[in-house]
């Protein structure tokens, strides 16, 4: 993955703390090494930067919270290049095809929807030239993993055996090929939509909700559209009914999407200003059909920016695929863990508050953007069977709960709890 910056004036990324003793074989302290990466970064020298990640990250696990901590903070910068250079290499060294020692390798786990959509995805790829035949191997090695696992059901997760692991070891959660996605010359956004009239929108109007059509421009949601169907960083597969994710840590990190998550900010800076800065960016794959209302869930953030990037004829019912908010908040004192994941906690509170529901039909690039706050859902899913149809939405996560200047957390006197609002994202990688 080729990325064309200027790291000239990005601003001093802070010095994270880690360890603090020399590693083996060498006698400069760690912080030492690391603050030298980042000023090296800083001034533009680029050879000597990636070489000097790359070895640091071989130092162990204390290097990848480093790094991951490095690039939280350079996600707080007006130009978020070198926070897409730092996790582009985070992501090469977690799921490139080369492994490296102290990688994430051992986590990787098994499932029947990741493995079918890899084999879509593969085929899909070898069909448009991206890989050869020497790739037909790999296929078919996939297709027998499959086959013997049938028995795993689409839900269930489990290690991959050590025949699984000579089998498709070398290509199972790693980045066989990221598609380009650089930056457009022109706008990412269109200029079909009012700036200022949705800001007021969501500014004036609790509990802030705007929906905006036509989002993007026409060449940058062709470009999105062909990095998300042809780079293999989906590998988020913890999700029930076949989702799949993928993160900016990951590999979900290119030119393009930088500057979406750059112009947005820009075009609303009455609603995304200096405080509420870009946390985190990932999308979502539904590879099979998904239940209504099995994905209630409030974010970590501050304000959801949430855009749908498949072709509208992929929808086999037109009055489904969209989302659901609740005009109700999650209470400021559930921890993330309830507020996120707990769908039976949720359900029963909002059996209680009985909030009103907002829907938002499914529209090719349609973005809703909102209090994240709020409890949403994904509608039921059903779209038509293909590799190219499953339905793919990108969110864009900007700010922090409890920093929220316009719509604050609501507090509830009868939700137990110590506030701890903050995702796992921020103390580790998302894989």
């Amino acid at each position: 993955m080729a990325f064309s910056i200027d790291v000239s004036a990005a601003p001093m990324l802070p010095l994270v703390a880690g360890d603090t003793g020399a590693t083996p074989g060498s006698h400069e302290p760690a912080d030492d090494r690391r603050r030298r990466a980042l000023i090296d970064l800083r001034h533009g020298r680029m050879p000597e930067t990636m070489a000097a990640i790359r070895d640091e990250l071989r130092h162990g696990a204390d290097s990848v919270r480093w790094l991951s901590a490095a690039i939280n903070e350079a996600m707080a910068a007006p130009d978020l290049s070198v926070a897409g250079v730092l996790a582009g290499e985070l992501a090469a060294f977690q799921h490139g095809i080369a492994p490296h020692p102290g990688n994430a390798a051992s986590e990787r786990m098994l499932t029947l929807p990741k493995l079918r959509h890899d084999i879509a995805q593969y085929r899909y790829l070898r069909e448009q030239g991206v890989l050869d035949a020497t790739f037909d191997a790999t296929i078919a090695a996939h297709e027998a993993v499959a086959e013997r696992h049938q028995a795993l059901g689409d839900n269930a997760r489990a290690p991959l055996s050590h025949q699984d692991l000579a089998a498709i070891g070398d290509s199972y959660c790693r980045i066989v090929h990221l598609a380009d996605a650089g930056r457009t010359e022109a706008p990412a956004l269109s200029a079909s939509w009012n700036r200022d009239v949705a800001q007021r929108a969501y500014l004036d109007h609790r509990p802030g909700v705007v929906v905006i059509d036509d989002f993007l421009s026409e060449e940058a949601l062709a470009r999105l559209n062909r990095f998300c169907l042809r780079s293999t960083c989906w590998f988020g597969n913890r999700y029930a009914n076949g989702r799949l994710g993928a993160f900016l840590f990951s590999g979900f990190n290119a030119p393009l999407l930088l500057q979406i998550a750059e112009e947005i900010r820009d075009a609303l800076p009455e609603v995304i200003d200096d405080r509420h800065p870009l946390r985190q960016l990932w999308a979502f794959k539904n590879t099979g059909e998904l239940p209504a209302d099995s994905t209630i869930h409030a974010d970590f953030a501050a304000i959801n920016v949430n855009f749908w990037i498949t072709p509208e004829d992929a929808n086999a019912d037109p009055d489904s695929g969209g989302m659901v908010i609740y005009d109700i908040d999650a209470p400021a004192s559930w921890d993330f863990a309830t507020y996120n994941e707990r769908i039976d906690i949720i359900r029963e509170y909002l059996a209680v508050r009985q909030p009103r529901v907002i829907r938002v039909p499914y529209r090719q690039n349609r973005a809703v953007i909102f209090n994240s706050d709020l409890f949403h859902a994904t509608e039921a899913v059903r779209f038509h069977p293909g590799y190219i149809n499953h339905r793919i939405n990108v969110t864009m996560l900007y700010g922090d709960r409890n920093d929220d200047q316009h719509h604050p957390p609501a507090e509830d006197s009868a939700a137990a709890g110590t506030p701890s609002w903050r995702s796992a994202a921020f103390s580790r990688s998302r894989r």
